[in-house]
């Protein structure tokens, strides 16, 4: 497994890591014993940064995290999340007080005495202009709670903001071949301040996996049934904000780039880790063969310049009306 540094913190992170949002809920019904399973097949590849939140089940996915690491040798990264508890209309509420008292509920679902890495969870844009709210993260980490902070992101411009702040070492932000504007506002931006990039949703909730088509249906908990118009939370995290019928007829298109040594969501996370400025991607599984496959990515030698540009025809053909100006 390849590594990159994670900006300033200091960490080397695997190119390819393992996001943990599927093994907390929202994604139909998965068994602790799976989580569990899903975390050792990314350990054993070679996985050295792990990403979660407290919300992902309820302190579930942290919890499994904990009880996972307490039996191994490992000592991966575990960055974690706070903010997504508060009403996301109400960007005053991101204060000290809350967020301490996130961090120490995930402090003790994990286990440990301080968190290596806490992101604001998509606060609202307002928060993003609230220096007092990044006075807490960074009394927090004076405090010996945490080790490092950083933002989960829904926009590029959030990104832009977050990062005027010294404090703020790392951006996690959607980027995929279905999701390009970061390349063009963020990426650069992030690389010239030392920031690391942390890629989620990399295939936009499965499509870009291949193995779903406009007519795939999800069970009830599942947010790709349920947060189809953004009734839940913020669309774009639901097929990166690409409606299911458009991103499949896109899907079908980007096939006939893909090299016979690589599998479609091989292609999509190499496409991401051709751009220098991302530190590591965080694909979600709980199969430990799409684990093992999702990390090969980082050994596979880099998209021709010319796929490159193809991916970008399909993106504008099919994909940028619905979401470049929306991320």
């Amino acid at each position: 497994m390849k590594t990159r540094a994670l900006g300033s913190t200091g960490f080397q992170v695997s190119e390819v890591s393992l996001g943990t949002w599927e093994i907390g809920g929202e994604w139909g019904d998965v068994a602790e014993s799976e989580g569990r399973e899903a975390l050792r097949a990314a350990l054993d590849a070679g996985v050295n940064f792990l990403d979660t939140a407290d919300v992902y089940g309820d302190g579930r996915s942290e919890q499994l995290i904990g009880e996972v690491l307490s039996e191994r040798a490992e000592d991966p990264v575990v960055a974690t999340k706070a903010g997504r508890r508060l009403d996301p209309h109400e960007a005053d509420r991101y204060t000290h007080e809350n967020l301490e008292r996130f961090v120490d509920r995930s402090r003790e679902n994990l286990g440990v005495d301080s968190l290596d890495l806490l992101q604001l969870h998509c606060p609202p844009t307002d928060a993003y202009y609230q220096p007092e709210t990044f006075d807490a993260l960074a009394d927090l980490r004076s405090a010996g709670k945490l080790d490092h902070y950083g933002v989960s992101v829904e926009r590029a411009e959030e990104g832009l903001k977050a990062i005027e702040y010294p404090g703020v070492e790392t951006v996690q932000i959607i980027f995929n071949p279905f999701r390009q504007r970061p390349a063009e506002r963020f990426l650069d931006a992030a690389a010239s301040e030392n920031v690391g990039v942390i890629v989620r949703v990399p295939l936009a909730s499965g499509l870009l996996t291949g193995t779903i088509d406009a007519d795939t249906e999800f069970p009830e908990n599942d947010h790709r049934n349920f947060n189809r118009e953004g009734e839940a939370f913020d669309v774009g995290e639901t097929f990166a904000g690409v409606p299911l019928d458009v991103g499949a007829a896109a899907v079908d298109e980007l096939r006939e780039y893909v090299r016979e040594d690589i599998t479609l969501p091989q292609f999509a996370l190499r496409w991401i880790l051709d751009f220098d400025a991302v530190s590591t991607v965080i694909p979600g599984s709980t199969s430990p063969e799409h684990i093992r496959s999702n990390v090969a990515a980082s050994n596979a030698r880099p998209l021709e310049h010319r796929v490159h540009g193809a991916v970008r025809d399909v993106y504008e053909k099919y994909v940028f009306e619905h979401v470049h100006h929306r991320w």
